[in-house]
């Protein structure tokens, strides 16, 4: 064993997807995995006010029938469970620093009273610097899948695993990124999509119509800055393979779009700190709440 992948249950569709889908993950990287739940998780229509011993059967059962099911379909992976103290926005990331990657359920934020899992997701990736995966439960089955949308189960395709997708930005370093991206794509043997957006400054609006040559100079220019910047990670990771996309408009509507089909969209976090806390950037923002994927988010620097 390497490492523990952790995953965080509290009994929801979303969390118990998200188990089995740390569970794949685990097996594919010899991992141990490790299950938790917080016994203060809030109130919900899942977890219910009752007393604390209930509390702890409920929670205890829950991660003992959890564990048996995973152990069943994954022979031979070591699988752990704990029961933890405190919120789990403030217990979560305290174990998310002892793994290779923590993994929660996430749901679509609606405003809607109730969005617990969402805004427990927010806070623990804002409070640790491990990559956090979100994965969402779904009903809807794609062709030559098995199960009901819980990641565990092959696509038609290739291989076992559809693409990995990556938003990288070209005007900043993001080694942490693309380390766990193309590690990501390594341990699944499939395509790494790496999805660079760019559009020309405001200055330049008209500049296209007087000279159309401008734009394709920029886009040239883009292209070989996102070339140069793979280079190294081509070169360290030659299984991998790679297909570069240097597209015009924004983002977050870029990655979503070729994250439609794929097994895992990674986006980052800088590690930055505000007056109000840690900044989560819009990208990764809007990534997390719309794709259906599952949704790495990678602190870097």
């Amino acid at each position: 064993m390497t490492g523990t992948v952790t995953a965080g249950l509290d009994g929801s569709p979303q969390s118990i997807a998200a188990a089995h889908w740390a569970a794949r993950e685990a097996a594919l990287r010899r991992d141990r995995l490790h299950l938790v739940h917080a016994d203060d998780w809030p109130t919900t229509a899942v977890v219910r006010l009752v007393s604390p011993d209930e509390q702890r059967r409920w929670s205890d059962t829950l991660l003992s029938r959890t564990s048996d099911e995973l152990r069943k379909r994954h022979p031979g992976l070591e699988v752990t469970t704990g029961r933890l103290p405190g919120r789990p926005a403030a217990s979560l990331p305290a174990e998310a620093s002892k793994a290779e990657m923590l993994v929660i359920g996430s749901r679509r934020l609606t405003g809607m009273p109730g969005s617990l899992i969402g805004s427990v997701s927010m806070a623990t990736i804002s409070a640790t610097e491990r990559p956090v995966v979100l994965v969402r439960a779904t009903s809807s089955k794609g062709k030559g899948e098995t199960g009901p949308g819980t990641g565990d189960e092959p696509v038609e395709g290739t291989g076992p695993y559809r693409d990995v997708v990556v938003g990288v930005d070209i005007d900043h370093s993001c080694d942490g990124l693309l380390a766990f991206a193309f590690d990501e794509a390594a341990q699944r043997g499939c395509t790494l999509q790496v999805v660079h957006a760019w559009s020309l400054p405001l200055g330049f609006s008209y500049a296209p119509a007087l000279d159309p040559g401008i734009q394709s100079d920029v886009e040239r220019r883009v292209a070989q800055t996102l070339s140069d910047l793979l280079l190294p990670w081509r070169e360290e990771f030659p299984s991998v393979n790679v297909v570069e996309k240097a597209v015009v408009g924004p983002v977050a509507q870029h990655v979503l779009y070729a994250a439609a089909l794929a097994d895992l969209v990674v986006v980052g976090r800088r590690i930055r700190r505000s007056p109000v806390g840690a900044h989560i950037g819009h990208v990764a923002h809007a990534v997390m709440h719309h794709a259906d994927a599952p949704v790495a988010v990678v602190a870097h620097r």
